[in-house]
């Protein structure tokens, strides 16, 4: 009987140091949030960012993304966002002269969490290395941030990007995925990959075709969890919701098991946090 009791206990403690070590092994995971925080624009009425940023504040430190990924963002908006965000870091340049002016597709980071190795943008167009030109048929002049991390914790590397397609112009969405697809080989071409943004595009049209037959994966689809409906769109609530669309995306290469996908309905009590629904994904680098 004494045996068998010892037996069962040994048993047991094997059991549970087999999952403890199945869990440490995946890491803990990293949630990523992409969001078109729509520019600063006086037009915009009762939906003008003065009247917006706290309720974004208080939204982004609510769900506390290790990553976020922004779009439409000016610069006073970024300072903004750098005072009230104090467990970031943040990487981010204006899309018309590469400093200031224009609008940023910055990356925020979770500072305790990761440390930056290297950092980056190029311009979406003929000439990546040059800001303030449009490319292709674009009706406005576009940029991708990049930055490679490193997770404190378990000292695991990858690089994400995040950028913002033209609204307009069909080819200058296609090669501006393509550029990034071969800018992300250049720059990490061993490393997991996250990519983020307003695509300004569907499900079905080219830009996230292209990146499937890459061999990325779309976290909407892909995610064990998914919840929320299937548009990110809305116009401040002006859109009929059959005309909301699904504009925006997280992609991640194959290293990447996707937990959770969530896109954020959330609306304050008197105005909307954007004319866009940020997207919420729980991410983790699976074991080798």
């Amino acid at each position: 009987m004494k045996h068998t009791i010892l037996y069962l206990l040994i048993c047991s403690l094997l059991t549970l140091g087999g999952c403890k070590s199945k869990i440490s092994s995946n890491g803990q995971p990293i949630s990523v949030m992409s969001f078109n925080i729509r520019l600063d624009a006086a037009s915009d009425g009762e939906n003008n960012w003065k009247f917006r940023k706290k309720p974004i504040f208080q939204m982004l430190n609510y769900y506390k993304p290790d990553l976020i990924g922004m779009q439409e963002v000016c610069h006073n908006q970024m300072e903004d966002l750098k005072q009230a965000l104090q467990s970031y870091d943040a990487i981010g340049v204006g899309r018309d002269n590469g400093k200031e002016n224009g609008e940023y597709c910055p990356i925020f980071f979770n500072k305790e969490r990761f440390e930056m190795l290297n950092s980056g943008h190029f311009s979406l167009s003929e000439q990546p290395q040059v800001f303030g030109i449009k490319g292709w048929d674009a009706s406005y002049n576009r940029i991708a941030t990049w930055a490679i991390l490193q997770d404190k914790n378990d000292k695991k590397q990858f690089i994400y990007l995040n950028t913002h397609l033209d609204n307009d112009g069909i080819t200058a969405r296609k090669e501006g995925i393509k550029l990034i697809v071969n800018e992300i080989k250049e720059l990490a071409p061993h490393l997991p990959v996250i990519i983020s943004g307003d695509f300004n595009c569907e499900p079905n049209e080219e830009p996230i075709q292209i990146l499937k037959e890459k061999g990325m994966k779309n976290t909407q689809t892909e995610a064990n969890t998914s919840y929320g409906p299937l548009r990110s769109f809305h116009d401040f609530g002006r859109l009929p919701i059959s005309q909301q669309v699904l504009l925006d995306y997280i992609f991640t290469t194959q290293e990447w098991s996707i937990e959770r996908y969530r896109v954020v309905e959330d609306k304050p009590e008197k105005v909307y946090l954007s004319d866009h629904y940020p997207l919420f994904v729980d991410l983790s680098i699976k074991p080798q």
